[in-house]
């Protein structure tokens, strides 16, 4: 080939190119929609998606969205993530994350982890979800009497137990319904505290120091999560014994915990959605049964359940 022809070719070869370039398929995009604030999930999350086959920055990309705590910012959150086109939104914070981006689109298939679905209307039920949404339930306003019945095993001198909630979360009114009537059959005084702010937890944590309430069950929510050192820390200054609703309040220095891992949860979220971009549909439930967990809380599956199972992690 002579210089001639080579410029003459150049162009075309240029051109040709540029259109395989443009008849790629645009990565797709995961929208990731919290009422928390940046933290572990994100390392979590990045983990989950790896096992499914994902890798944030070479064959998908993620839009994250934080609404730090501010449950009024969420729907405007939700919205900017169904413009961008995402093939699938993750949603983290309970129901109130999952609730929005519901409003936001009927289409785009919504992974979620909340408390209650069906009670907070996310789904129709758990046999037959219906929709565009799949997740986990993760129990956190049914297991808080658990931590209150374990909290006042672990400190008998209690004098009362006082319940840490915050005001602006939807599932605080049925929290505290349950808590309360979990509390008044242990003949138990409860009271509650408010903490919707660092400065509102740090005041309901020095309130603390009265006598008639002397240990804390902190109740599941986002915002507190995300000031775990603030709470672990007020505690122990306070001399205050306290129950937790996730395992890393304990590895930061709190004193107990009962619930689920909220880093694990992450990566739990994480699969389910890259599930959906390998092709599966978002309406579904399945049956896993992690047997070392079961083992750890003394407890035997039944053989009727796990011939259910649809997993069973050994």
């Amino acid at each position: 080939m002579n210089r001639r022809q080579f410029l003459f070719l150049l162009p075309g070869g240029m051109i040709t190119a540029a259109a395989v370039r443009a008849q790629q398929k645009a990565m797709p995009m995961i929208g990731f929609l919290s009422v928390g604030s940046p933290g572990p999930l994100v390392a979590a999350f990045h983990r989950g998606l790896s096992e499914a086959g994902w890798v944030e920055g070479k064959n998908v990309a993620v839009e994250y969205r934080w609404a730090e705590g501010h449950y009024d910012r969420l729907p405007a959150l939700a919205a900017d993530l169904v413009s961008r086109n995402v093939e699938v939104i993750v949603t983290t914070g309970g129901a109130a994350s999952a609730l929005a981006a519901k409003d936001a689109t009927a289409t785009i298939p919504i992974v979620f982890s909340a408390a209650d679905p069906v009670g907070s209307g996310l789904v129709a039920s758990l046999a037959r979800p219906g929709g565009n949404l799949t997740g986990f339930s993760i129990l956190s306003t049914e297991l808080t009497p658990k931590r209150l019945e374990l909290l006042c095993e672990l400190a008998p001198q209690a004098r009362g137990i006082a319940l840490l909630v915050n005001p602006i979360n939807p599932v605080t009114e049925p929290l505290i319904r349950v808590v309360q009537e979990s509390a008044d059959a242990k003949g138990v005084q409860l009271r509650i505290l408010n903490g919707a702010s660092a400065n509102e937890i740090e005041a309901a944590l020095a309130a603390l120091v009265e006598p008639h309430a002397s240990a804390l069950v902190v109740g599941a929510d986002p915002f507190f999560f995300s000031r775990r050192e603030q709470l672990v820390a007020l505690a122990a200054h306070h001399a205050v014994p306290a129950i937790y609703f996730e395992r890393e309040f304990v590895t930061a220095g709190g004193l107990i915990s009962y619930g689920m891992s909220f880093t694990a949860n992450g990566r739990d979220l994480a699969t389910y959605a890259g599930r959906i971009l390998n092709g599966a549909k978002p309406a579904t439930y399945e049956l896993v049964i992690n047997l070392n967990t079961a083992k750890a809380l003394g407890l035997t599956i039944p053989p009727a359940i796990l011939a259910r199972a649809d997993e069973v992690i050994e």
